[in-house]
């Protein structure tokens, strides 16, 4: 190998590094708000928008708090990038997400035309960015993301699965109280 061809290796690797740090520094925005999900008792699911390197919008879940199926994260977090770009294209943007989009939300982000979708877990019974189906690289629509998965992976996951487990020890505390 070259020296040239040395230094370009380590180039290309410092700028993936760098890439690594970026995109976990986003996920980790997204953690944040997954967590006011959490103090809510709704399911941790955050989502930030990052537009030329700035962060334009942020949402967490708020299905069961406004009784609405439309308050996802990725719902809120879009409609609110769209009112600051003045545009429903969102064609410059990185869409971060602590779990897999779900039909609706992966229907949203092909729409707004979001290039790049950033996931921290999967959702293998609802997903719809490769878990179930991969509504975000359908050949029949207008627009296809890029989507990486796995950022801060464990996680994220981990966020949902002590959720659910808090909410099945109140669920069982309760019955016992109750029975």
């Amino acid at each position: 190998m070259s020296i040239k061809d040395r230094i370009s290796s380590v180039m290309d690797a410092h700028a993936q590094e760098k890439e690594r740090k970026l995109r976990e520094k986003y996920m980790r925005m997204a953690m944040k708000e997954a967590d006011k999900a959490a103090s809510i008792k709704e399911v941790p699911i955050g989502c930030v928008i990052v537009h030329n390197g700035k962060v334009i919008a942020k949402g967490y879940n708020r299905r069961n708090t406004d009784k609405s199926v439309l308050r996802h994260a990725e719902m809120d977090a879009i409609r609110d990038a769209c009112k600051k770009l003045k545009d429903w294209r969102l064609e410059e943007c990185t869409l971060y997400v602590t779990l897999e989009p779900c039909p609706m939300c992966a229907g949203a982000i092909v729409q707004a035309r979001i290039p790049t979708v950033v996931i921290g877990c999967m959702n293998p019974k609802a997903g719809c960015a490769g878990s179930v189906i991969n509504l975000l690289d359908m050949p029949g629509f207008n627009h296809q993301c890029e989507v990486i998965r796995g950022v801060l992976e464990e996680e994220t996951s981990s966020m949902l699965t002590s959720f659910f487990k808090e909410l099945r020890e109140e669920k069982a505390a309760l019955k016992q109280s109750n029975g």
